[in-house]
């Protein structure tokens, strides 16, 4: 991924922080004398990876006052090489990678001049400056001078008023501010641009002292930017589409011969190994595989008496195993790291239902956007989880490049959502064993709920989150235990950049988090309930997906929770009282706005949800997304397939463009919310929206019909 785009976060940036020492203040005169550069790489300072070097300012002398406070005098550049013998190598050093300062301008000015004064070619790179940030950090500081910002963050200052001295004090300074602009919103090189930008008054100082401008509008930085086309397939297809099924098993005590002969007689060129028996009912967690090779090793290393061998003892375990219901890209990154030919697939319940073989995935390549799910699953901390989550936006863009529509894409963002969610609950565990809090207590599953379950996720997503542990009562050992779990999955989540959930769902709190039978007690007193309010966010549970842990332990609150909520039309109804879709269409179908933009969520994207979500339980359709939720219900409501599916097709219209909206503002650093810009739309585009806002006029008294239709 380059690192330098404007979606990169923050958190992870490989970047050069860079210094100069120079003969005075004013960049119109002043000559360079110390050069200097340090390397963040994925948001970490790297030892030993620096630039200095001093240089000669020719037909210069060095004057008194600049040798007071930096030290630098005549003498000791005497020996130095001129400027243009060291450009060409500095320049190799910062790279294609973005440059952090602090009073950055200063030193673009003075090198910029220098460039032009040995006759060497300026392109400016991509920068940030720390004085900026701070003083969006911390408007209310007193100064931004290097010195006052490392006291105020608690960094230790290194050889002051050297070009390396003050390039590792900056870094640190930048690494310490981090944190505190998350707190204001501003997570990648984007925001943090047009955060500086709306520092007028600063950037006008800066200029009129000779200063070049330190940020560049994002969209201007990134205008030559080009989007690599890959293969699409791998993101249109999920896992089940391609496997072949059932999966070929064997039981681990039968002879290579004979699980041999079961390759040649099924035409395969791998077969699964089962603990007893050649059951077809096994986790991958239980299971091994042996492949061709597998048995062309043994009968090297053994010669025929390989063939006698039970075949438990030449089997791979445990199985490498995929999702069914993952996209092929998934498949494709985990082949390609784990350096496979075969991985299981596995349903919810993760028992094994199918394979795939590098052969069912030939027509397919693997590139930097499949490789995207894959650095999710490898990702060691938060640091590498935010430098794969930052591919995100640029894979959604490249996937709507090519064609793929926003229901096609959520689905993507849904399903890497997940998998950001169960890595962190893995970074999470590895946290509480180095605080002496030992591993689980027992089986528990980590679960996504609403868009993210229902494979409906945009850009604009926050934390929707809950965990299913087998045994314990609330405020038990075992409830404590998964409460501080839950707590550094949510922290970890927030610092990647998906936002702490407003409405505190979160397996961190009380509420969402329990054993199955405090779960079964909770929907109970759900169904029970008969004031909306005591209802908040209760409906999103419905949409639960698991995404680490024991997926058998989700699968069964699931399935209790549809089963508890069977027939209970007066809980449905309640779900939807709240809905609320505002006319958005003036008299003569213009478009109300404001500010120039309409909230399609609470436009409608909302309400079709929520209604699909009601009708659902209604009916007890265990469907997940909202197309194939309103599916079953023209099924068996044997209602007019027109309404429903103008619906379906709004909800399209609505991801559509949101999506899109989304992308662009990501790439301008404009914060990103459910507003599209109406002004902006293509006339196709606004046709759609008008169609689609149309449609969800329908939906309050639609919905009202279904819930009493028997």
């Amino acid at each position: 991924m380059d690192r330098t785009s404007g979606g990169a976060p923050l958190l992870s940036l490989d970047a050069v922080v860079i210094d100069t020492e120079t003969t005075g203040l004013d960049p119109r005169k002043a000559r360079v004398i110390e050069l200097a550069g340090v390397r963040l790489s994925a948001g970490k300072l790297v030892a030993g990876e620096s630039f200095r070097q001093l240089l000669r300012p020719a037909g210069q002398s060095i004057p008194a006052e600049a040798t007071r406070i930096h030290g630098i005098d005549d003498a000791a550049v005497a020996g130095a090489p001129p400027f243009a013998g060291v450009w060409p190598r500095f320049n190799t050093f910062l790279g294609r990678a973005l440059v952090i300062g602090h009073a950055v301008g200063f030193d673009l000015a003075v090198l910029k001049r220098e460039c032009d004064l040995a006759g060497l070619p300026w392109i400016r790179p991509r920068t940030l400056d720390t004085r900026q940030l701070a003083q969006i950090a911390a408007p209310e500081l007193a100064g931004y001078s290097l010195d006052e910002l490392a006291a105020w963050l608690g960094v230790d200052v290194v050889d002051r008023h050297s070009a390396l001295g003050d390039a590792i004090t900056a870094a640190r300074v930048f690494l310490a501010l981090v944190p505190k602009l998350r707190e204001h919103g501003i997570r990648t090189i984007a925001e943090a641009e047009r955060a500086c930008l709306a520092l007028t008054s600063v950037l006008d100082d800066e200029a009129r002292s000779g200063w070049i401008q330190a940020v560049e509008a994002p969209e201007r930085a990134d205008a030559e930017r080009t989007l690599k086309r890959f293969d699409i397939y791998a993101y249109r297809h999920r896992n089940r589409d391609i496997m072949r099924m059932p999966p070929v098993f064997v039981a681990s005590g039968i002879s290579v011969h004979d699980a041999l002969a079961r390759l040649a007689s099924e035409r395969t060129s791998a077969v699964y190994v089962a603990p007893n028996a050649a059951s077809g009912d096994v986790k991958a967690a239980e299971a091994g595989i042996v492949t061709e090779r597998d048995v062309l090793r043994a009968i090297a290393r053994f010669g025929a008496a390989a063939l006698d061998l039970p075949v438990g003892e030449i089997m791979s375990r445990p199985l490498a195993a995929v999702s069914a219901d993952a996209f092929v890209y998934r498949a494709i990154g985990r082949m390609n790291r784990l350096k496979t030919r075969h991985l299981g697939v596995i349903d919810e319940a993760g028992r094994v239902i199918g394979a795939l073989s590098a052969r069912d995935l030939l027509r397919l390549r693997a590139g930097e956007a499949i490789s995207l799910g894959e650095e999710i699953d490898d990702a060691a901390d938060a640091h590498a989880l935010a430098l794969a989550w930052a591919k995100l936006p640029r894979v959604a863009e490249s996937l709507m490049t090519e064609g793929l529509s926003g229901r096609d894409i959520a689905e993507v963002i849904s399903r890497e959502l997940g998998a950001l969610t169960g890595q962190a609950a893995v970074i999470a565990e590895r946290i509480m064993r180095r605080r002496g809090r030992g591993d689980p207590p027992c089986g528990y599953a980590m679960i996504v709920l609403g868009s993210a379950g229902r494979g409906e996720s945009l850009l604009a997503m926050d934390q929707d989150n809950a965990v299913i542990f087998e045994r314990g009562e609330p405020d038990s050992e075992e409830d404590r235990w998964f409460a501080a779990l839950g707590t550094h999955v949510a922290d970890i989540l927030h610092e990647v950049g998906v936002p702490y959930c407003r409405g505190g769902v979160m397996a961190k709190n009380a509420p969402w988090r329990g054993s199955v039978a405090t779960w079964r007690d909770r929907i109970d007193h759900w169904i029970t309930r008969s004031n909306p309010a005591d209802l908040l966010s209760v409906d999103i549970f419905f949409d639960l997906r698991a995404v680490h842990g024991d997926g058998s332990l989700a699968v069964a609150v699931r399935q209790a929770a549809y089963a508890a909520a069977e027939g209970q039309v007066a809980f449905a109804k309640l779900l939807v009282e709240g809905i609320s879709i505002p006319a958005s269409l003036k008299l003569f179908g213009g478009i109300r706005t404001e500010g120039g933009r309409i909230d399609l969520k609470a436009a409608g994207l909302f309400g079709i949800v929520a209604a699909a979500r009601a009708m659902a339980i209604r009916y007890h359709l265990m469907d997940r997304s909202t197309p194939a939720r309103l599916a079953g219900v023209k099924a068996l409501a044997h209602v007019s397939e027109t309404d429903l599916d103008a619906l379906v097709e709004a909800q399209g219209v609505f991801l559509d463009l949101i999506l899109s909206q989304q992308i662009e503002d990501i790439a301008k650093g404009t914060p990103t919310t459910n507003a599209v810009s109406v002004k902006q739309l293509s006339p196709r585009n606004r046709d759609r929206l008008r169609a689609a806002l149309q449609a969800v006029t329908a939906v309050d008294e639609l919905t009202r019909n279904l819930l009493f239709k028997v």
